[in-house]
């Protein structure tokens, strides 16, 4: 059996990645990775994140263990179309800020023959699929599933866990606000 790889290099055709998991599992560390190699590659890159997200950089992409790359900050996912005009990879972060629009922008932009790399959670802090990142592992070519280290037992964590007291799914925030936790561990607060 032969596994293809998102390093394998399909002719006259575009593909989507998506690297999903939860807080702390190395999804933008992954995203850099791919990108940079792309960058050694001399394909022309355009790497975006939503405006929502400035917890550490207004300008580039950010690990948690500090590695970045310049971005384009954008309000919607259809302003990716807008700056992505040429680039043959598209590094899209923390996908899960986005509304449902970005399935169908990452679909345009592979079906004109770009690779598209996107970076997001897929699981909100109760552990409930987030979308749009659901929707985009079914029109994938190439899924790659990170796991974290569980902080209260050390076992793999997919889990997102919320430290703090807030009703709102959408709470930008870092270690401050949330932990990385295995199924066992994870619990959704009150």
């Amino acid at each position: 059996m032969h596994e293809f790889t998102p390093h394998s290099t399909p002719k006259e055709t575009g593909w989507i990645e998506v690297i999903a998991g939860c807080m702390f599992s190395g999804k933008t560390e992954e995203l850099i990775r791919r990108l940079r190699r792309a960058n050694i590659a001399k394909l022309n890159v355009k790497i975006f994140k939503p405006k929502i997200d400035v917890r550490y950089s207004t300008s580039d992409i950010v690990s948690h263990s500090e590695q970045s790359l310049p971005s384009i900050l954008v309000e919607s996912a259809n302003e990716i179309l807008d700056h992505a005009k040429n680039a043959q990879v598209i590094g899209i972060d923390e996908a899960q800020f986005f509304n449902n629009e970005l399935i169908e922008v990452c679909n345009k932009l592979a079906n004109e023959g770009r690779r598209v790399i996107v970076a997001g959670l897929d699981q909100d802090y109760r552990g409930i699929p987030f979308e749009p990142i659901p929707q985009l592992l079914a029109v994938a070519e190439y899924i790659t599933k990170t796991l974290a280290i569980c902080v209260v037992c050390g076992n793999p964590a997919d889990r997102t866990q919320r430290k703090i007291v807030s009703s709102e799914r959408v709470l930008v925030g870092a270690s401050d606000s949330y932990e990385a936790r295995c199924r066992k561990c994870h619990y959704i607060p009150e």
